[in-house]
């Protein structure tokens, strides 16, 4: 009788948890990994859970696109985060974060910030510092990524204000550096119609990066991209040409696309490629160091969905050469949509974290018991 009431009791005082924790183990049913990998939920509660970075002490902070920053920490190794704090409220669209020398970084859409020794104000977080406040204030594919390089330089990418278009100034579909204290801003590379993921090869060391291609050329025309940066000045074609030899039928003019740099691998169409990591762990399979692992968005506007996923892109001597499909399930046989995964992160066991931008969570994939 007593566990009845107390069953009662659960079902009055938390529905809405309930509610969600089922619908949380309905769609990790769905999900398919190879044999040997494991899905569970590592942190849920986080709305519109977006880019991440790993901070000291396994903290993992997480951007999003509805004004809010979070931080989870699983503090006793289990493999889920049972604490979770709220670092900021009310800013504009901080879809990015990276962590460095004991500080967060958030991207705006307009502007940089920092928030200094937030591992020890997690729960009475600081004011933050700005860092770089001469970003455009556009909020189409104005959202950022944000990663340190290996070089200790702060990377962010601007994108497009537009779905094609040419636009007039220089800053705008471009890759660009600065210093950690926002000084020296350099504009890398241009031509880049969207870009919210990117990542250093693990031998080359260069800089490689998806590119969202335009809508309303067909379901199938233009393929997203998959980009390598290595060297100040390249141009990726936007709006010119897509995908390396697809001439925009209203920009290209008498542009030839075998003058700007193609991409090095073309994903299907319109599955928005986000985070990737290469992955340098030792709890996966040998098969899959230094391999690439790229969290497909999915389509938003295709006439049949597709998209939804987490593939691995086959690297060969520091090139891709193949894709295979790693986790899917959150696009069912009915074209329903269960979940949109968004970045990947590397923990430091070696076990991925991916988040989940449509249901909140993030999810831990781990190899073996």
């Amino acid at each position: 009788m007593k566990i009845i009431k107390s069953l009662l009791l659960m079902l009055v005082v938390a529905p809405s948890c309930l509610a969600a924790s089922l619908e949380q183990e309905a769609v990790l049913k769905q999900l398919k990994l190879p044999a040997g990998f494991n899905i569970s939920i590592f942190a849920d509660n986080i709305p519109n859970a977006r880019q991440m970075a790993l901070g000291d002490d396994g903290v993992v902070y997480v951007g999003s696109r509805q004004g809010h920053v979070y931080a989870v920490q699983d503090k006793d190794g289990d493999g889920i985060a049972e604490q979770r704090y709220l670092i900021a409220q009310q800013l504009n669209l901080p879809n990015g974060v990276a962590y460095k020398d004991g500080s967060l970084y958030v991207a705006e859409i307009q502007r940089i910030i920092r928030f200094d020794n937030i591992g020890t104000r997690l729960t009475n977080p600081p004011q933050p510092t700005t860092v770089f406040d001469q970003l455009p204030s556009d909020r189409h594919h104005g959202w950022k990524y944000l990663r340190f390089g290996p070089d200790g330089k702060l990377y962010t990418a601007v994108g497009a204000p537009c779905n094609v278009c040419d636009p007039d100034k220089p800053i705008y579909g471009s890759l660009i550096r600065m210093n950690a204290d926002g000084s020296n801003m350099e504009i890398l590379a241009r031509g880049i119609r969207n870009t919210v993921g990117f990542d250093w090869e693990t031998r080359s060391g260069h800089l490689f990066f998806n590119d969202n291609g335009r809508d309303y050329l067909g379901d199938d025309t233009p393929p997203d991209e998959l980009n390598e940066w290595n060297q100040v000045g390249q141009h990726f074609g936007f709006p010119y040409c897509h995908a390396g030899s697809i001439a925009d039928p209203d920009h290209a003019g008498d542009k030839k696309c075998y003058k700007f740099t193609a991409p090095i691998w073309k994903y299907k169409a319109h599955i928005a490629p986000l985070g990737m990591r290469f992955y340098t762990g030792k709890q996966f399979p040998d098969t899959y160091f230094r391999q690439l692992f790229v969290a497909q968005h999915g389509s938003w506007n295709r006439s049949e969905p597709q998209g939804y996923q987490v593939n691995v892109v086959k690297i060969r001597e520091g090139q891709p050469y193949n894709e295979q499909t790693f986790i899917s399930g959150w696009l069912t046989a009915q074209g329903t949509v269960l979940g949109r995964p968004n970045d990947i992160v590397q923990m430091r066991d070696g076990s991925l974290l991916i988040s989940d931008d449509s249901l909140g969570v993030i999810y831990r994939v781990s190899y073996g018991k």
